[in-house]
């Protein structure tokens, strides 16, 4: 199980890793393929400086949003290279990162811990 602590480490870093993620990975080709990374990477990292714990620098976004937010990026970029008719360019990032996201959702303990900025 990850602490919200620990979630709160990945989702910096993995937020961090999307942005880059499409030119690291070789996939930037200026379309959907690579907005979505981007967009979401961005959206992750804005979110969680805004979330409730321990990592949140203006924790007005409760957990347990943050946490169904990460799960909906998560199942986007996963079906994404569907959605968005890319599949036969790339798909394999997205669909690691998308289950990598659900699963760190699944994982992470559901309530803050004691003593936490909440």
């Amino acid at each position: 199980m990850l602490t919200s602590k620990q979630h709160g480490m990945l989702d910096y870093i993995v937020g961090a890793l999307m942005i880059a993620a499409p030119w690291v990975f070789g996939f930037a080709q200026g379309g959907a393929e690579t907005r979505i990374f981007v967009v979401l990477g961005l959206a992750a990292l804005f979110y969680s400086l805004a979330t409730d714990y321990e990592l949140g620098v203006a924790p007005v976004i409760p957990f347990a949003v943050h946490k169904a937010m990460d799960m909906a990026s998560g199942v986007v970029l996963l079906m994404s290279p569907w959605l968005f008719g890319f599949v036969e360019q790339v798909r394999l990032p997205h669909v690691i990162f998308g289950v990598f996201e659900i699963v760190a959702v699944m994982l992470t303990r559901g309530t803050l811990p004691t003593g936490s900025k909440s």
